[in-house]
């Protein structure tokens, strides 16, 4: 609709793609998902995307084992993006669904992953799958004048 302050696209589009369980799919998963919302020019913010993707794929790198590819599935919805990282280790990430029962400490480089997820999306969780879990979060389709150019 012309001149509607949301977007609304007419359809979803998903992708799904095999990345390599190194941290070289980090900067591939970011550039992916920021593509992804320009190309189909979505309403969801690409930098928040963007950040908690990277958060995502990080964490599956760095806390499951071995060397099998981690998957990452983007879906742009008309209400917004979902994002899920697929790895091979069954365990649910600790902190993702609660708070830490201590706040990170500000001189450790690690620990603020899931508290950035949990605090910048709109849901997120985890779910079994047949070979392990996918994590992943949702965020919502921002106005458009609340957007940054």
């Amino acid at each position: 609709m012309i001149g509607s302050s949301v977007y609304e696209p007419s359809t979803s589009a998903s992708w799904r793609v095999a990345l390599p369980h190194t941290t070289a799919a980090v900067p591939v998963a970011r550039a992916l998902v920021r593509t992804a919302l320009a190309e189909r020019e979505h309403a969801a913010d690409r930098d928040t995307a963007e950040l908690l993707t990277a958060e995502l794929v990080a964490n599956a790198v760095e806390h499951t084992a071995g060397g099998a590819p981690i998957e990452l599935v983007v879906e742009l919805l008309p209400t917004g993006c979902r994002v899920e990282v697929h790895d091979t280790d069954p365990r649910a990430p600790a902190d993702l669904a609660r708070p830490p029962l201590r706040e990170p400490d500000p001189w450790q480089e690690h620990g603020r992953g899931l508290l950035l997820i949990r605090t910048l999306s709109s849901s997120c969780g985890h779910r079994p799958t047949a070979s392990g879990k996918a994590v992943w979060f949702r965020l919502q389709a921002v106005p458009r004048q609340r957007r940054p150019d």
